[in-house]
């Protein structure tokens, strides 16, 4: 466990130092960012109300294609 905390605190003091980390961290920010609204889009569970709509629209395209065959 000691080996692990140390190889993270030395990894955290390069990102501080390495300019080239800046934008990586700024990488996982926007990242984050992206999550969260996808998360407010579509909901953490599948009754979203872009999920439902996606539901309708597939059940419909399905039924349509079934009864065209």
């Amino acid at each position: 466990m000691l080996k692990y905390y140390v190889k993270t605190t030395e990894a955290f003091k390069r990102l501080r130092t390495d300019q080239d980390g800046v934008v990586s961290f700024e990488y996982i920010i926007v990242a984050a960012c992206i999550i969260g609204a996808v998360v407010a889009a579509f909901g953490t569970t599948a009754g979203g109300a872009i999920a439902t709509a996606l539901t309708g629209g597939i059940n419909a395209i399905t039924a349509a294609f079934t009864a065209a065959v």
